[in-house]
């Protein structure tokens, strides 16, 4: 069994319990409401505005040990660099307030995860970010394209409002099996802290999901006011 499969296993209950998230489970069942999509792409690009600048102390932040990884490090910026200007644009063309999102705080779920990313390459055994890449890439494959396509059914949206999911959805497969590599190539302990850090990274995007308003809370709302 590759190290992938075998870290693809040991975080399946946090991996599930990441999916049981109201707002994922309306999605994919094409009951979603504007305001819970551009709740998601606010909370994304305050998460992914950070990704350049993570990566970036992460490479600083590797033991020598691990300074095979600076390489990849480097890809990775080059290929994620700018990202966040993607999901701003998604928002305009959705309609939404893209200097708003610019200028706003993120809510504490986001901002949590994106603390604990920057303790662990400044604090911590930066190889645990990799759990972080797993959880956020593996998620991206497993749900962007079709969520994607549910979202844009139901409401009816332009193409261009979802360049973010569609592009990453695509991008991250072409990842997944560069990332295993990496992994493969890690000394053990640092493999485990990777799957350490995966569990977290379930339990820390999960929370931003489950923060997010959900269609169904809405209309349940909408059916009190009226009755």
């Amino acid at each position: 069994m590759s190290f992938y499969d075998t870290l693809t296993t040991a975080t399946t209950a946090e991996r599930q319990h990441m999916l049981s998230a109201p707002i994922i489970a309306d999605c994919l069942q094409g009951r979603v409401a504007l305001d819970s999509y551009l709740a998601f792409l606010g909370q994304a690009y305050h998460h992914v505005r950070h990704t350049t600048p993570l990566l970036m102390t992460v490479g600083g932040s590797l033991p020598d040990r691990l300074g095979w990884l600076r390489k990849a490090v480097a890809e990775y910026i080059e290929e994620e660099i700018g990202h966040e200007e993607w999901i701003l644009n998604d928002i305009a063309a959705a309609g939404g307030d893209a200097d708003a999102v610019r200028a706003s705080q993120p809510e504490l779920p986001a901002e949590v995860m994106v603390a604990y990313a920057y303790d662990l390459a400044n604090r911590g055994n930066p190889a645990g970010f990799f759990g972080m890449v797993f959880v956020l890439e593996g998620t991206s494959v497993a749900l962007a394209l079709t969520a994607a396509d549910r979202i844009q059914q139901t409401l009816g949206l332009p193409n261009k409002a979802f360049s973010y999911l569609r592009s990453h959805g695509t991008l991250d497969q072409e990842h997944t099996q560069h990332l295993a590599n990496l992994l493969e190539q890690m000394e053990p302990a640092d493999q485990q802290e990777v799957i350490r850090c995966a569990k977290v990274f379930y339990k820390l995007y999960g929370d931003i999901f489950r923060a997010l308003p959900t269609a169904s809370a809405e209309q349940t709302q909408a059916e009190s006011v009226c009755n």
